[in-house]
């Protein structure tokens, strides 16, 4: 039968539809097509969902609040949920104090880059280079930095909260190595950009790192008082 030819062709989407209501051949093959690509696209959007980990997975551009001054243009929002700054490998550094919504922002333009077929990946700096430590011992060092240099935005939340030691330090500039000019990077920090140098340490390591980041970045400053306090109902 038609539909057990579909399923055998794993043809999901269209079987599925097969279903819910007979039709002529015409319309119906137009139907079963759209429902298979309608199929398919949502499945990978889970997918890359799922992949991505966003810590806030339904943060999505439609509803960030740009009505308090918190220092975010709506045009230039809308502008970047579009995601060209990705195609053209260009990065996003979000800083200002904690609460001020830094990490939704974060997630929400990942959420947007994963609704346009392009893969995404949320992690903590902590863990990040935690990671980096135990790939080192149990051999995956090259194969972690493979990984990461694959997706074409890695979102680095919470940079800045401890200073980096030596290996700290070189992890992280064979990451932005491996993705200057043909990925997207965005860091999420409460320390301004004019203070990472102190972050990082070492002045020449440092220069090479803020040198692969920071010139090609758009640089977005929230202010404001804190929106989680301001969720919770408090003055």
């Amino acid at each position: 039968m038609l539909k057990e030819k579909l399923l055998s062709l794993k043809l999901y989407g269209m079987a599925k539809s097969l279903e819910e209501k007979p039709l002529d051949f015409e319309e119906g093959l137009n139907l079963l097509l759209d429902k298979e690509i309608a199929f398919r696209q949502d499945k990978q959007l889970r997918m890359l969902l799922l992949k991505a980990k966003l810590k806030y997975s339904n943060a999505c551009v439609e509803e960030i609040d740009f009505k308090a001054d918190r220092g975010l243009g709506k045009s230039q929002i809308t502008e970047l949920s579009s995601n060209g700054w990705i195609k053209k490998s260009r990065n996003i550094i979000l800083t200002g104090p904690t609460g001020a919504g830094k990490t939704y922002l974060a997630c929400a333009l990942g959420n947007s880059a994963c609704r346009n077929g392009i893969s995404a990946r949320y992690i903590r700096l902590p863990r990040l280079l935690s990671e980096m430590k135990i790939s080192r011992a149990d051999g995956s060092y090259l194969k972690l930095l493979n990984k990461l240099s694959k997706v074409r935005l890695l979102i680095i939340d919470d940079w800045g909260i401890n200073l980096l030691d030596e290996m700290q330090r070189r992890d992280l500039l064979e990451i932005f190595e491996d993705r200057h000019q043909l990925r997207s990077t965005i860091i999420t920090a409460q320390v301004p950009v004019d203070k990472w140098h102190e972050v990082i340490g070492e002045p020449t390591i440092a220069d090479a790192i803020l040198d692969r980041i920071v010139h090609n970045a758009y640089q977005i400053k929230l202010t404001g008082e804190s929106m989680r306090k301001k969720m919770s109902g408090k003055s």
